[in-house]
């Protein structure tokens, strides 16, 4: 994959169907995310767009899609906490299956890294979970300054097996 195939932006309203197809084919995958073959509604889908836009707008969150075309196949940002934690991110990230490994994670995260320092002007720590069977995204989440501070043991219900849920963090 040549990288000038890829666009790497903030999102719009208009990709409501994109990413709302891209969050339902990583749920059915059953992937290492949260989200474990549910089927998420056009509706929620909606409601979670509209509120990382308002968040954009507002200085509180940064995400960018990575599209092929007019297909997603990456999504990652970093969404600030408040009151007493508002110097505080959570940093998030998934791919598409089959763009996996060809280092499009790397280039999205780098993007995200560097739109956080100029946006998000409170932040001063990220934070992030990762499950335990995970090794090549945690080993990415290494090779850009994170370290891991915890460990949820057996706390994600994952593929019918009972995994750690790993939390690290970078300061920025």
């Amino acid at each position: 994959m040549k990288p000038g195939q890829i666009t790497y932006r903030y999102p719009t309203k208009d990709d409501l169907k994109a990413v709302w197809e891209y969050i339902n084919a990583l749920s059915k995958e059953q992937t290492f995310i949260l989200f474990q073959g549910e089927k998420i509604t056009l509706e929620v889908e909606e409601k979670w767009l509209e509120g990382e836009l308002k968040k954009i707008k507002e200085g509180k969150s940064v995400q960018i899609f990575a599209f092929v075309g007019d297909k997603l196949i990456g999504v990652s940002g970093i969404t600030m906490k408040d009151k007493a934690e508002r110097h505080v991110g959570t940093f998030g990230i998934t791919i598409a299956k089959e763009f996996r490994n060809k280092g499009i994670g790397t280039t999205l995260m780098e993007t995200v890294l560097i739109e956080a320092k100029k946006n998000l002007k409170d932040l001063k720590i990220i934070i992030l979970g990762v499950f335990g069977n995970n090794p090549i995204a945690k080993n990415l989440y290494e090779k850009f300054g994170f370290v891991e501070f915890g460990n949820l043991p057996e706390s994600i219900l994952h593929k019918g097996k009972f995994i750690d849920h790993i939390y690290m963090y970078k300061k920025v």
